[in-house]
């Protein structure tokens, strides 16, 4: 058998099979505050316990994007220790779904699930879906995250590049085949795998708009974020993400790109921002998922403007939930292909 093709072959076995994160990950009250001020969420409850506890939840509520520090970290563990036949470089997010049973809370103790859901091959390209499921330590699920990855297949690296980029990147966040610990992810063999488990009743929420005075096709108030290289820089730390194209020029453009760019979840969880100040109650986030389309490139002296919109699609009175849809562009660009949240109203 060709070499490509054992390792399309070994790829593919692993085609639903499910992954724990041999750990669990605490979520961290001082990480909560952190990641809120890094995509700008100025929701009070992400950073007063005193107003979490009007909301109804004993604890600082952690934005709605939190769960991307712990799902890229996973996707990138996979990728470095059970896909190797992918390079990480090679590796770009396409899209990006969150489903929220409840919010996250500072204090959570949450186990980590990991299924390898579907890949699907179109020429050099892999599309590779994974689905993490957040539980907590009542093993109720929390919050399920679907991302779809492109990864490129038999694309010779070269050295000269690898060997500039290391010397930029973040250090502790080059992560190989030898730099992860294995142990870290354990295959579930099939009979381990739990049955998904019927979460807790969601609390009520108190939004600003309620559902019996919004209707379809009412927009929402646009609005104008700057994003600065500090910014960046504050989000890569924050995130954990280690790509240095999003605070190195010289890595930037050695993938094609004019100048550095904005991480993808970046704009997601500035978009969710948005629709959490208009909604004014960030347990009221049901889905948001996203389609990337474009970048916010940054230059060094200047701030980059995104315009945010969104149009509420459709309003269901009997449930209490409307569908909205978002729009983000940056210089005229489109950044999503598309951006739709299901939100619950009072």
């Amino acid at each position: 058998m060709p070499e490509t093709a054992a390792e399309a072959a070994s790829a593919t076995a692993l085609v639903g099979r499910h992954f724990r994160v041999r750990d669990h990950y605490e979520v961290g009250r001082e990480k909560v505050r952190e990641f809120a001020r890094a995509v700008r969420n100025t929701h009070p409850a992400h950073h007063s316990e005193d107003d979490a506890l009007r909301l109804g939840y004993p604890a600082l509520i952690a934005s709605p994007t939190f769960a991307s520090v712990i799902g890229a970290a996973t996707t990138r563990s996979l990728i470095g220790t059970v896909l190797t036949e992918y390079d990480l470089s090679q590796v770009l997010q396409t899209d990006q779904i969150f489903e929220f049973h409840r919010p996250m809370l500072a204090g959570d103790l949450l186990s980590v699930d990991v299924v390898i859901e579907s890949i699907r091959t179109f020429g050099d390209n892999d599309f590779i879906t994974i689905k993490v499921t957040l539980a907590d330590a009542d093993a109720l699920p929390v919050l399920v995250s679907t991302t779809t990855i492109v990864a490129r297949r038999g694309v010779e690296i070269d050295h000269a590049a690898v060997e500039t980029m290391s010397g930029v990147v973040m250090h502790g966040h080059v992560e190989t085949a030898d730099s992860i610990d294995p142990s870290g992810l354990v295959l579930l063999a099939p009979e381990e795998v739990a049955e998904e488990r019927t979460p807790a009743p969601a609390l009520p929420v108190h939004t600003i708009p309620t559902v019996a005075e919004l209707t379809a096709g009412a927009e929402l108030p646009a609005a104008k974020v700057p994003v600065t290289r500090g910014d960046l820089v504050n989000y890569a730390g924050v995130s954990g993400d280690p790509n240095p194209i999003h605070f190195s020029d010289t890595a930037a453009k050695l993938v094609g790109l004019p100048t550095v760019v904005a991480h993808g979840m970046l704009t997601m969880g500035l978009t969710a921002s948005y629709l959490i100040s208009w909604l004014g109650d960030p347990s009221a986030l049901a889905k948001f998922s996203v389609r990337f389309s474009g970048y916010v490139a940054v230059e060094p002296t200047a701030p980059t403007i995104m315009e945010l919109t969104g149009k509420v699609k459709s309003v269901d009175a009997e449930s209490g939930r409307a569908t909205i849809v978002l729009g983000a562009t940056s210089e005229g660009k489109k950044l999503f292909g598309r951006a739709v949240a299901e939100v619950r109203l009072s």
